[in-house]
């Protein structure tokens, strides 16, 4: 897969004065059912999550409160992303290696994957996922 496949989405923002309300629909809204919802929080100043990518998963990565950054890369190209806003997300197609940094005290990271947790789903290893995401493009 590449990274031009990765995008954001906007997803529905219905505003009222006492409060907005946005929700999400797998199939819908995303490219894919939810089969997991997870959340990262009070993350340490200068630390970084991801470092991995997926064979097979799917997901939306949404800044619930804050913002952070997100770094895709297909093993040709690399594409940074600011996240600070609820009401958009970016989607991430297998075979992409995402790293997230740059929380803001208080970020809160929403994610939402196609299948539940399965480690044989990750590459842990740079090196690995460049050798795998060039001999299958």
């Amino acid at each position: 897969m590449s990274i031009e496949k990765c995008r954001l989405v906007d997803v529905p923002k219905i505003s009222n004065p006492s409060g907005n309300l946005t929700f999400i629909e797998g199939g819908r809204h995303i490219p894919f059912e939810i089969k997991r919802v997870y959340y990262l929080y009070d993350v340490p100043g200068g630390a970084e999550r991801g470092g991995h990518a997926h064979k097979a998963l799917h997901q939306l990565i949404i800044a619930m409160s804050g913002s952070f950054d997100i770094l895709l890369d297909d093993g040709y190209q690399r594409k940074s992303y600011h996240m600070n806003r609820s009401y958009y997300g970016l989607y991430l197609c297998p075979m992409v290696w995402r790293e997230i940094n740059n929380f803001s005290s208080g970020a809160v990271c929403l994610a939402l994957a196609s299948a539940p947790y399965d480690e044989s789903d990750y590459i842990r290893n740079y090196d690995v996922f460049i050798a795998a995401a060039r001999t299958n493009p």
